[in-house]
């Protein structure tokens, strides 16, 4: 004879006699916003405008740079964020970047740490790609996960990967680091570090 039991996390069930209760999502994403780029200096997610959802409803949220065409060649995408839901941003922020790289004709396959993107405390644009060419078949790609940002006690974690095209090489970047914030992180701003962002979208997501 099998006796199945049920699981109760909280007060809420988790599984019934076996089977997973219909109600609970586990890992489910949930698309909260999408914000398509048409010449714009600054693509910005704010809690609580245009529908944007970034507080304790969410422990993860997940953004998604998809098809980043810079309007000036040599530009970097990066981040900024707010405490304040937009009225200002440049919280200090630490990170560490490191790329992957293969050429096209085969000449360069590297890995390599890029000290100069690197932020200690900075309150400037926060780099999370490297250059992007802005040749009519250049772009970058990538996603951002940022982790607990409603959090009142600790810094604010966030892990980035992207690709990019430049210089007839496929560049894989990797970015690690905290918003160095004990405040609760409500707005998050997208911009290069020269010029504007051509095309493009990034999306939002939670993460239960």
């Amino acid at each position: 004879r099998i006796v199945k039991m049920g699981v109760i996390s909280n007060g809420t069930t988790l599984l019934d006699a076996g089977a997973l209760d219909s109600g609970v999502a586990t890992g489910a994403m949930t698309l909260i916003k999408t914000i398509t780029a048409s010449s714009d200096s600054t693509i910005s997610f704010v809690h609580g405008a245009s529908s944007v959802v970034l507080d304790s409803t969410y422990p993860i949220y997940l953004f998604k740079f998809i098809g980043i065409h810079p309007g000036t060649s040599n530009a970097d995408l990066g981040i900024l964020a707010s405490t304040d839901t937009g009225s200002s941003y440049g919280v200090a922020t630490t990170s560490t970047f490191f790329d992957s790289k293969h050429r096209e004709n085969d000449t360069l396959a590297t890995v390599e740490y890029i000290t100069a993107f690197d932020s200690a405390q900075s309150t400037s644009l926060v780099k999370i790609t490297g250059s992007i060419a802005n040749d009519n078949d250049s772009m970058g790609s990538g996603e951002m996960y940022l982790f607990n940002p409603s959090s009142t006690t600790f810094v604010k974690h966030f892990l980035t990967r992207s690709n990019r095209m430049f210089n007839a090489t496929s560049i894989d970047s990797f970015v690690g680091g905290y918003i160095n914030t004990t405040s609760a992180v409500d707005a998050i701003q997208f911009k290069m570090d020269s010029g504007n962002i051509d095309s493009g979208t990034i999306k939002l997501y939670g993460i239960k």
